[in-house]
């Protein structure tokens, strides 16, 4: 997000992170059966301990099996994460919430003091609203205590024990099944109302979309191993047509997406961040915009909340703060918008990626590593940014699809300020997939390849951070998107350096926040050197080193576009926006200093390039719009893939080959 934003968010006993691993959650799963009733004669005795405990809970209950299946994968992808709640205090493989005890004492931490606007036309913008608890806790945050009533079985175990939690499932879709006083069929396609109830949501578009959602997942079938090795199987059913009449007879409220701009296939609604004038050329909390008319939108930001959804909610709600498009909800995918494509809001912190992209908030924790972000929200979120790719003509790629991490520095004095949101738990293979965009080999011989794009295994890849909960203690292991940079091919060996985020020195920690040593899924580098099981890439101007394994590899080859310096300069600057040179300036508009950053690009080295762009400057600094002027300028840039941030370079400085 933006700012030092607080919110209670997970518990700080280590307990509640790792209160079992497989071996207990079979022998647990094996004591459950006697109670939730006796597998059914056809379940396959091969299967996992997970599986049987979908077979077991359904037959009690008298749930399809497939279905239950079906929801589970909707709400977590089958995964336990080791009993840890959710982002939104949600348990289990069945996503069962318990908000309360989950965000009760939970830490909160700081990450950057960057302007959100990053316009150094006017003055810094910083404000100090908190981000609200959460003083009432609707529904959809306690369905936990709902299943412990229904099942007899007690709230701890429900929130540890994964046989338990499927079965706590199975009680609240039978239950939402007889409320709805429809009969416990055995076929899924009569379930629709009870899913679109399961999901929370207290309005029908929400439910409707993630009933939606458990339907296509039950047409296509799914396969995966979970996070505690178990492989577990939904075979497909295409020909699946639920009864989505169902829905009229919820009871749920209708909410209008009257306003919003978001495809058909989501939930939206229209809440507006103000747009108003405090006095003395004070207003807030966004900018009038012409997109795509003025200038393009070539950037889609993705952020997450450091707070829970009604609080941020409240934030974007007061003038005197900043401001984001979207915001997406955890627990369903529910997903409000606030400001208008054609606008500007204040999120990145850089002015030149404000004026040209759009914002995208997701309910989450960046120092929580078991605060896990559920399936819902992945698929509402790349359903989304999938709808404004292709109005806006946008390339899925991680040089147009950023996280807040990835934004660049306007200028030298704001790098070390930068926020690093969504953070190294965000899983960009799995949201890329969703895009239809995997990360995939596009160069046939991996030795040989001069340029590779960043892609270990989320789930075994668990390098170690810092700073989750206390300064210096070490995070919860967990899945992570990003690799570690070394100065030498050995672990041992320093950490490469960032001067910009940690001047004057530039020595990097394994710290949560702390991005100078470290690349993330999808970025693709130049290569400098391999050995045996380690490459080295070009990264802010120096060598850096990662593990890369033939049998486990954290990169595959690929090929692509590359600059380097033009013969005859022996190094070049790099730039955090690409802004036009001071004679493209109109009368009445004041020219912005072309500022580079602490960094060089020194001859010989080269550096994945993304597309090329006039330098341009979105002048709006006034509350009345008929000021606001987009400046082209005559240079031109290329984004660049300089470090774990993207950079800008000047086309007349460097040299473009196809490698």
């Amino acid at each position: 997000m933006r700012g030092h934003a607080t919110d209670p968010a997970r518990p700080t006993d280590p307990g509640h992170r790792r209160l079992r691993r497989a071996a207990g959650a079979l022998a647990s799963a094996a004591l459950l059966l006697p109670l939730l009733g006796a597998a059914p004669a056809d379940s396959d005795a091969s299967a996992t301990g997970l599986q049987r405990s979908f077979s077991a809970a359904a037959n009690k209950y008298h749930v399809p099996q497939s279905l239950l299946l079906a929801v589970s994968y909707i709400q977590s992808r089958w995964d336990t994460h080791a009993g840890a709640p959710s982002v939104t205090g949600g348990y289990g493989p069945m996503h069962l919430t318990d908000a309360r005890t989950a965000l009760a004492d939970a830490p909160h931490h700081s990450e950057g003091t960057e302007d959100a606007r990053g316009d150094s036309a006017r003055p810094a913008l910083h404000p100090t609203t908190e981000v609200p608890t959460q003083a009432e806790l609707p529904p959809r945050l306690q369905t936990l205590t709902k299943a412990a009533e229904l099942t007899g079985l007690p709230a701890e175990q429900l929130r540890t024990d994964p046989a338990a939690n499927v079965a706590g499932g199975a009680a609240l879709l039978a239950a939402a099944q007889r409320d709805l006083a429809e009969p416990l069929s055995a076929d899924p396609a009569d379930w629709y109302g009870a899913v679109a109830r399961f999901s929370g949501a207290d309005d029908t578009a929400t439910a409707a979309a993630y009933a939606d959602d458990v339907y296509d997942v039950l047409r296509t079938g799914e396969e995966r191993t979970t996070d505690e090795g178990q492989l577990v199987a939904l075979a497909a059913r295409p020909g699946l047509a639920p009864d989505t009449a169902q829905l009229r007879r919820t009871g749920l409220r209708k909410v209008s997406a009257a306003g919003t701009e978001c495809p058909s296939t989501v939930s939206c609604e229209w809440i507006p961040a103000p747009y108003e004038e405090f006095g003395e050329g004070d207003y807030g909390n966004h900018d009038l915009g012409d997109r795509p008319a003025g200038q393009s939108i070539r950037y889609i930001v993705v952020h997450d909340t450091e707070g829970a959804w009604d609080g941020v909610l409240t934030m974007v709600q007061d003038p005197t703060y900043v401001s984001w498009n979207y915001t997406l909800r955890s627990t369903d995918g529910h997903i409000a918008q606030h400001v208008k494509a054609k606008d500007v809001a204040w999120h990145a912190g850089n002015w030149y990626v404000n004026a040209k992209s759009i914002g995208l908030e997701h309910e989450g924790f960046l120092a929580n590593p078991d605060a896990w972000y559920t399936e819902a929200m992945y698929r509402a979120s790349a359903r989304l940014v999938k709808y404004l790719a292709d109005k806006y003509g946008i390339p899925l790629d991680r040089q147009h699809i950023l996280g807040h991490d990835n934004v660049p520095g306007p200028t030298t004095s704001t790098v070390s300020g930068m926020h690093t949101d969504p953070g190294p738990y965000w899983d960009w293979q799995h949201y890329f997939t969703l895009l239809g965009r995997p990360f995939e080999r596009t160069a046939h011989v991996r030795g040989d390849s001069p340029v590779v794009t960043i892609r270990p295994d989320y789930a075994s890849n668990r390098p170690t951070y810092t700073g989750c909960v206390t300064s210096g203690q070490a995070c919860a292991a967990h899945g992570s998107s990003e690799v570690r940079l070394y100065s030498q091919p050995d672990t041992s060996s320093a950490l490469v350096k960032d001067i910009g985020t940690h001047p004057p020195g530039g020595v990097s920690t394994i710290g949560v926040n702390d991005i100078g040593s470290r690349v993330s899924t999808g970025q693709q580098y130049a290569v400098a050197e391999r050995r045996g099981d380690w490459t080295a890439i070009w990264y802010l101007g120096q060598k850096a080193w990662f593990q890369n394994p033939a049998a486990n590899p954290t990169a595959v080859a690929s090929v692509g576009a590359v600059v380097t310096p033009k013969d005859g300069l022996t190094e070049i600057p790099v730039y955090g926006r690409a802004y036009p040179e001071a004679s493209a300036y109109p009368a009445g508009v004041p020219a912005q200093a072309v500022s580079p950053l602490p960094y060089k690009l020194p001859a010989g080295q080269t550096y994945v390039a993304g597309e090329k762009v006039p330098g341009e400057y979105y002048y709006a600094v006034t509350f009345d719009a008929a000021s606001h002027r987009v400046v082209v300028g005559k240079d031109q840039y290329y984004e660049i893939q300089f470090g774990h941030r993207v950079a800008f370079v000047r086309a007349a400085d460097v040299r473009l080959t196809l490698s």
